[in-house]
């Protein structure tokens, strides 16, 4: 038994290293001049955008210091580049012809590139909504007449490479923005520097599995997600200092109806949550009324926050706005229409989901709202790593703070109470949708089937890693600093925090032991709140469990986590290591599920052995 075993063993890793070397002959045959020249200035242009090595400061002393920062950005997004373009080529390589979505998308676009703009396949659709894949489509035929490309299968396929390179450079940028937002409403000194956090933060975000592997292919995932980080990078230029005007309100409305067209889904986070926020940034300006204790808006940070301060956010920001409707509506009108706008078009089309809708029909499906937490728990492991190991470490302490915390979210009645709520949901809301068992090219399809469809006591079991995973997650956003013991209730009105002047930029990339590093702020309630409520609006109407639809809410939350800092390791005081141990992370799971899809493909057979689908290779993804 041992000896076959190790016969297999050694079968597979010798099998693994012929792949591979292949893959990589085919890789370096390609390489080419103008390709790699391609590549460069890509790299270097997206650099100047995200970290312009331009020295504004007086002191001449540290010219160097902006170049390197500019080296680092640039390499980082050359060598993402290259592990991209050759990704989408080896993909070429093994599949050349579309493969299962792309068998709607690619010969649609290419209908377009033909110029014929009104014949449209009523077969496209991804549930639980719309792919506006009208744009993407625009996208490739403006694209391609620019570079003078054919509409191959092969080309189309390295759109999605473009579209991931722009994600860094939007993500960064969010980033920073939402660095700067927090410093200024806590008083500190915001720097208009790029922070190495921020950067990093933005290069994994484009790595995360699911966006990465489908750079590869002619799917709208990658470009959706681009449209609304456009979309809330925006927003948050809009709640700085500076009031916006008239022209910000219409590019709004632009950037808000691009995101549409992309998936119809993206109105909850365009309408919802950036909205919201909006709403918040508004009333956190306003004189409080004769009730100071109700229209004060009580907003602590996630760090100081329990059900409590949860309860009266809410109920402040009610009030606060009833109050203040005048100046909410002037600061959202801008989201209203794009609402409208939304509506007008489930009324045209009725209903949302263009196509085959008989498949796609919105369904109360609570226990997306369970499997999410698994999810995010494994890919943001390595950001969970100070909480696991102070659990090994201190194991007693650990315990007694979650129980004796007086603000904790992780108290005992509260972690009863979402028991008993995960319990009822797993008990009378799990929907098990006909495609999650029809196809076993999708890992989802192996999940449930050795999980969840393996008993119902084990569904039941299951929620204890759903409720784990809830705290790492929600732990991972509010533990940067040692919370604080507050009274419940609203706490006493004070005076708005005045934001110092920032200093000017220089370039350099901000490290977290930086006097203006302001990466380990955490986020505010009512942030968590609008991101927690616009992530259930957009799972709980879908009756399919697909990872795809939770790369929005991922790239939200991973925008949100604060930094952290090792103070017993030297470079660990300058750099948040989880996010290297994230990199790894990411790279690996992507070397698996990249090389199972080329190299592990099989043919679909019936129970008698009769081979289906005309033999074609069936491949496995998300």
């Amino acid at each position: 038994m041992v000896g076959s075993l190790q016969d297999l063993l050694l079968a597979f890793v010798n099998d693994a290293q012929r792949n591979l070397k292949d893959a990589f002959d085919i890789w370096a045959q390609s390489l080419r001049a103008q390709a790699l020249v391609t590549v460069i200035l890509t790299s270097t242009f997206l650099a100047w955008i995200i970290c312009p090595p331009v020295k504004t400061s007086a002191s001449p002393s540290q010219i160097k210091s902006p170049w390197v920062s500019y080296a680092l950005v640039s390499t980082s997004l050359f060598l993402l580049s290259l592990s991209g373009g050759a990704w989408t080529l080896l993909v070429n390589r093994y599949v050349p012809e579309p493969y299962l979505d792309e068998f709607f998308h690619i010969p649609q676009a290419q209908v377009y590139c033909e110029g014929r703009y009104r014949q449209w396949d009523d077969k496209i659709t991804t549930p639980p909504g719309l792919y506006g894949v009208t744009i993407s489509y625009l996208f490739s035929v403006i694209y391609n007449k620019i570079t003078m490309l054919t509409c191959e299968t092969s080309t189309l396929r390295f759109h999605n490479l473009s579209v991931v390179l722009v994600i860094v450079a939007a993500a960064a940028q969010c980033r920073n923005l939402i660095e700067r937002r927090q410093a200024e409403r806590v008083g500190k000194v915001a720097s208009t520097n790029m922070s190495l956090y921020s950067f990093h933060t933005a290069i994994n975000i484009a790595l995360m599995p699911v966006i990465f592997f489908f750079s590869g292919l002619y799917y709208t995932d990658p470009l959706s997600t681009l449209a609304v980080l456009l979309s809330y990078r925006h927003h948050l230029q809009r709640v700085g200092p500076e009031r916006p005007g008239l022209l910000s309100d219409v590019w709004t409305v632009i950037l808000g109806v691009a995101a549409l067209f992309m998936r119809q889904t993206n109105v909850f986070w365009v309408v919802v949550y950036m909205g919201g926020l909006e709403a918040v940034y508004t009333l956190r300006s306003v004189k409080p009324g004769a009730q100071e204790f109700l229209t004060t808006l009580h907003d602590p940070p996630l760090s100081n926050s329990g059900p409590d301060d949860w309860f009266f956010c809410l109920l402040t920001i009610a009030v606060t706005a009833l109050c203040n409707p005048a100046k909410v509506l002037r600061q959202i009108w801008p989201h209203l229409t794009i609402l409208g706008l939304f509506a007008g078009f489930v009324a045209w089309n009725e209903g949302v989901v263009l196509g085959d809708k008989s498949n796609h029909i919105a369904t109360i499906h609570l226990a997306q709202m369970l499997y999410i937490w698994p999810f995010f728990a494994f890919f943001s492991l390595p950001l969970f790593v100070p909480s696991i190991l102070g659990f090994i470490t201190r194991p007693l302490q650990t315990i007694r703070s979650l129980i004796l915390r007086p603000n904790a979210l992780f108290t005992i009645p509260w972690a009863l109470l979402t028991a008993l709520l995960s319990a009822a949901v797993v008990r009378y809301n799990t929907i098990i949708h006909p495609f999650t068992l029809a196809d076993n090219r999708h890992y989802m399809f192996y999940i449930f089937r050795y999980t969840i469809l393996r008993s119902p006591l084990i569904r039941l079991l299951l929620v204890i890693p759903y409720t784990v995973a809830r705290w790492l997650v929600w732990g991972s956003l509010s533990t940067t600093t040692p919370p604080t013991t507050q009274p419940s209730g609203p706490k006493p009105r004070t005076a708005p925090a005045q934001p110092k002047a920032a200093p000017e930029s220089d370039g350099q990339l901000t490290l977290l032991d930086s006097p203006s590093s302001v990466s380990d702020t955490t986020p505010t309630t009512s942030t968590a709140i609008l991101w927690l409520l616009t992530t259930a609006l957009s799972l709980v109407t879908a009756p399919l469990v697909e990872p795809r639809y939770f790369i929005l809410p991922w790239v939200f939350y991973r925008l949100l986590v604060p930094s952290w800092s090792f103070a017993s390791v030297g470079i660990g005081k300058r750099i948040d290591l989880r996010l290297v141990l994230e990199t790894t992370w990411f790279v690996g799971v992507n070397a698996v599920t990249m090389y199972l899809f080329l190299f592990r493909p099989y043919v679909w057979k019936d129970s008698e052995g009769n081979v289906l689908d005309s033999g074609r290779l069936q491949r496995f993804m998300w």
